[in-house]
């Protein structure tokens, strides 16, 4: 089918609407309302919450090796198919889960739903915003991306009211959940997408005034080749940059026991929990304006932004442990910091590589990020453990000032590749 010039149409918007979907059902149900049903759940099979809990490492560990061959399909096949088996992998196993009586059936639902959480959280919005957009790419990557956010505190909610509501209300949680995940993502799936679009005769939004602009990423994709960018500094630099990444906004996790480990506060607890709330808060502002200033300014600038945010979060978390709204201020630019894991990371892949090949190349880079999370929490639990939370909250500076000079040299590696773009 032939693209029509300056022709307008909806389906570009739809495009967004299913990465929102997508990021607000099948990501929150399996990620971030995992935590509410560790205690329901342990305690109604008779095993630990360490043991139960396994299931979610196992997800996270799947998550990060099928990324490669995910990102070939998303490259290769119809995205219709590829995203509504994402879905099903998450949805199907969450309404099994609700008539499982044993540990190990939860284990191997976790690695099949890994399989989804691979597709949903990681590769379909980048995907579908770089093939549909040339214009406002971060906004819509924020955009979609925060949704994770606010459907794990809507969800969360909801969960904690059917968990309640009798002695195995766990398990009217999971199927509710589980029939939610497939009734709202399906319909955006299997009829929101194509996957590309020239597909429905149109243009990517915004590519006629790029290509006025003489900007390389117009209409046609352009970018470096996943077997010739695998073999360049800049891809190492960046998947190193990358695992850093995911290896602090998972410090994230510890934010509440920090605040609970003080002294200052008569009412500890409520600030333990309402700190983790202020993250939660600066993670979906952090994705969108991390979007926006990608887009207005460069993704350097979105660099600095998340870092700076991650840097002052943590200093006056550490320096003014006694003022309640500092504290309070510090989780929420952490939060913003946490945002770079799921925004800026795709962003700067686009900017170095292009859009030519960018899923085989991103599902490579956040194949490294993902490994390096699945352990992260373990990592810091036994740092703080190990050293306290003052040494750890200096381990934790570093790492970000050293992510701050990889994020400069990936890009600098990356200004190197553009004749080679230009070219393809």
């Amino acid at each position: 089918m032939s693209t029509s010039p300056g022709k307008k149409s909806i389906f570009p918007y739809l495009v967004v609407a299913t990465g929102i979907i997508c990021c607000f059902g099948p990501c929150s149900f399996a990620l971030s309302c995992a935590g509410i049903y560790f205690t329901p759940v342990s305690e109604s099979l008779g095993v630990g919450r360490g043991a139960f809990a396994l299931y979610l490492t196992i997800m996270l560990v799947v998550t990060a090796l099928v990324l490669p061959v995910l990102g070939k399909l998303t490259e290769t096949k119809d995205l219709r198919l590829v995203l509504s088996a994402g879905v099903a992998c998450i949805g199907v196993p969450l309404i099994a889960m609700s008539f499982f009586n044993a540990v190990w059936q939860f284990y191997v639902t976790g690695a099949i739903m890994g399989i989804g959480l691979a597709e949903m959280l990681i590769l379909t919005v980048p995907t579908l915003i770089n093939r549909w957009f040339r214009k406002n790419v971060g906004f819509y990557i924020g955009l979609c991306m925060a949704f994770t956010g606010i459907g794990g505190a809507v969800f969360n909610l909801v969960g904690g009211y059917l968990i309640g509501t009798g002695p195995e209300g766990w398990r009217t949680g999971y199927l509710v959940f589980g029939v939610l995940c497939l009734v709202m993502a399906l319909p955006f799936t299997l009829f929101g997408v194509r996957s590309h679009p020239q597909d429905v005769g149109l243009l990517p939004v915004g590519a006629e005034e790029v290509a006025e602009a003489g900007s390389t990423q117009a209409a046609a994709p352009k970018g470096i080749p996943a077997a010739r960018a695998m073999k360049t500094s800049a891809f190492f630099v960046l998947a190193i940059f990358t695992a850093l990444v995911n290896l602090g906004m998972n410090f994230y996790q510890y934010l509440p026991s920090y605040v609970s480990s003080l002294q200052q506060f008569p009412d500890v607890v409520a600030i333990a929990a309402t700190v983790a709330s202020m993250a939660m808060l600066g993670q979906a502002a952090g994705k969108i304006l991390i979007g926006i200033i990608n887009d207005k300014i460069s993704v350097r600038g979105g660099l600095f932004f998340a870092m700076i945010c991650g840097l002052a979060g943590l200093g006056v978390l550490l320096l003014f442990p006694g003022v309640s709204f500092v504290v309070l201020a510090g989780g929420f630019m952490f939060g913003v910091f946490y945002a770079s894991g799921t925004v800026l990371t795709p962003l700067m892949t686009r900017t170095i590589f292009g859009t030519l090949e960018y899923s085989s190349i991103y599902s490579r880079v956040a194949m490294v990020g993902s490994l390096c999370g699945a352990f992260a929490v373990t990592f810091w639990g036994l740092l703080v453990d190990s050293i306290g939370f003052q040494f750890t909250f200096i381990v934790m500076l570093v790492i970000i000032a050293l992510l701050i000079v990889l994020g400069l040299l990936s890009l600098a590696a990356g200004r190197k590749l553009v004749p080679e773009m230009e070219q393809s």
